[in-house]
């Protein structure tokens, strides 16, 4: 890892910022292009990043293309040197960080790691062991995030008190729908540290991949028993569900597994309303990691959210705990397919993405 610190010396020595920078911003049509834009200004509670590495998530282009913000900068996850900090931010120049830059759809058009230098609220940003890959790093925010709003808010699993460093002595059973996805394998992880048992569903090739992340019982997604098969597993008490993939056949699967009492279940999406009726004992709650900073965000139905202080407390808590999980070894990675070319390999990486063909793996452009 010699080569990382001698980067991180050259990068806190560096000459003064230049006036233009190289990012992927959305066309008029949400579609990404590569193109020169002014260098971000520096708030006083932003931070200015150089990454080696971007984490390409299915947000980056299902916003664009649902929601177009013309000349936003895309993209969420990366991991790099500090090269600038806001008064308010706590780093130096020289750090070696990963984190979130909530692009596309946050407040701040400036925000979106898909640039040669990024512009981040410190909030969703912290530092990295060096001994650390800031490669595999990059994979973490957006995962992290989600698993955060999806087990400590009230409106979703509200599993609080429960944290990975206070663990029930009740060790529920909560089925994580797409645990081979990005998010599923840091939500399963997170689960097995709150002394909890995470159960999954993914396609077959994936679930030595999924149990070596911690699923206690894996079943095949695509099984038209595999809702029977849940019931059966955990006795007809499921109550706790985060589904990762959420369209129809997910929803299906989910509720037909969950107890007859009902429960609390988790979308990644927004589920049609008359999905969601089917079940009326079950409590369902969508979330975005968009949402973790607290901020408003003016979007139609369900993807709108108006400003929630409460969450911004709560993501700064989960930030901090997540820092010193990842720091520790506590959490591994999701595995990593490298898209070499840096900026340029961003947007067939993208489409790779969309065309479905990706499993088990998260993209990185590495810079």
């Amino acid at each position: 890892m010699k080569t990382f610190n001698t980067l991180f010396i050259m990068e806190s020595s560096s000459p003064p910022l230049a006036t233009m920078r190289r990012a992927i911003t959305e066309k008029d049509d949400g579609k990404p292009q590569l193109v020169d834009i002014p260098m971000p200004r520096l708030g006083p509670d932003q931070v200015h990043i150089k990454p080696v590495a971007m984490g390409l998530n299915p947000s980056d282009f299902k916003m664009g293309t649902a929601f177009p913000r013309p000349g936003a900068v895309i993209g969420q996850d990366m991991a790099g040197t500090i090269i600038a900090a806001g008064e308010n931010a706590p780093f130096t120049p020289g750090d070696l960080v990963w984190g979130g830059a909530s692009g596309c759809i946050s407040s701040n058009p400036e925000y979106g790691s898909f640039s040669t230098h990024v512009c981040a609220p410190a909030l969703l940003v912290r530092r990295l062991d060096p001994q650390i890959d800031p490669v595999e790093a990059s994979t973490l925010s957006t995962a992290l995030a989600t698993s955060a709003l999806a087990f400590w808010t009230p409106d979703a699993l509200d599993l609080t008190p429960i944290t990975p460093e206070n663990p029930s002595k009740d060790p529920f059973k909560v089925l994580v729908y797409g645990g081979s996805t990005a998010s599923g394998t840091i939500a399963i992880q997170l689960l097995r540290l709150c002394g909890l048992d995470p159960i999954a569903t993914c396609s077959p090739h994936n679930f030595d991949l999924v149990r070596s992340y911690g699923a206690s019982a894996i079943f095949d997604y695509a099984d038209p028993a595999t809702p029977a098969a849940i019931k059966a597993h955990t006795g007809g008490q499921l109550k706790h569900v985060l589904d990762c993939i959420s369209d129809a056949h997910s929803v299906e699967t989910c509720f037909s597994a969950m107890a007859r009492v009902g429960g609390r279940y988790v979308s990644l999406e927004v589920v049609p309303e008359e999905l969601l009726a089917r079940r009326r004992a079950v409590r369902a709650c969508f979330v975005s990691a968009y949402g973790i900073a607290g901020d408003a965000m003016d979007l139609p139905g369900a993807y709108g959210m108006e400003a929630d202080p409460s969450k911004r407390e709560m993501g700064k808590w989960a930030f901090d705990m997540f820092e010193r999980l990842v720091n520790t070894r506590k959490i591994r990675t999701h595995p990593v397919e490298r898209l070499e070319g840096g900026l340029a390999a961003i947007i067939p990486g993208l489409a790779k993405l969309q065309s479905g063909s990706v499993s088990g793996k998260k993209l990185v452009a590495i810079m």
